[in-house]
Parts: structure tokens; sequence; C-alpha cells
């Protein structure tokens, strides 16, 4: 296994726990690491060098990306929501369930 796999099995294990406890802040940050990480091999695997280390960042450069679904581009929307003042996404999703898929998707 490679260290970018091993770092976004990390990531979401860390997520799982994160929301057993209850925290589901922590868990979709998380989420949106496992997702920047499985980004970075994406880009990386196409020549491209990521332009940012920052999970959000590169989210947004994804979301131009024309070889993507509409369904992983809605991934990416949900995964750059802000939250509300409750702390809660103004959309029923589960990030990290779709930051899986999204990885899943990427690194096929």
């Amino acid at each position: 296994m490679s260290h970018w796999q091993e770092q976004i099995q990390k990531e979401f294990a860390t997520a799982e726990g994160a929301r057993a406890r209850g925290n589901e802040g922590q868990a979709r940050v998380c989420a949106r690491r496992a997702a920047g990480i499985a980004i970075r091999e994406y880009l990386t695997r196409q020549g491209i060098q990521p332009p940012s280390a920052s999970a959000v960042d590169l989210l947004h450069l994804l979301k131009d990306d024309p070889a993507l679904s509409p369904d992983v581009k809605l991934i990416i929307d949900h995964l750059t929501l802000r939250v509300t003042e409750e702390f809660k996404l103004p959309v029923d999703a589960d990030l990290v369930a779709e930051a899986k898929m999204l990885c899943e998707e990427l690194l096929k």
C-alpha cells in the first residue's frame, strides 16, 4: 500500500472515530482531508503539479474539470459547502460517505 493510500485510510478511520464520539464537525474535516489527498494523487497521475496543499483549494480547482461526471461534481459541491450558524450542513449529505465515493472515482 502506498503512502497516499495509508493517509486516506487514516483520515477515514479518524472520521469514523470522530463520528462515533458525536463530533460530526471533525468527521467532515477528515473527509475533506481524505478528498484532498485523493485529488493530489489524481492530479499527479495526470502530470499536473497540485497547486496547493489545501484540500478545500483542490476541491474548488476540481469543480471545473470537464472529465468529471455531474455526480462527482455534486459531491465536490457538498464537500465545499459552508456550515450554518448551528454548525450543520445546509443539505442532507453524508460527507464521509461522499468523500469515499469521490476517492474511489478519482483513483480507479
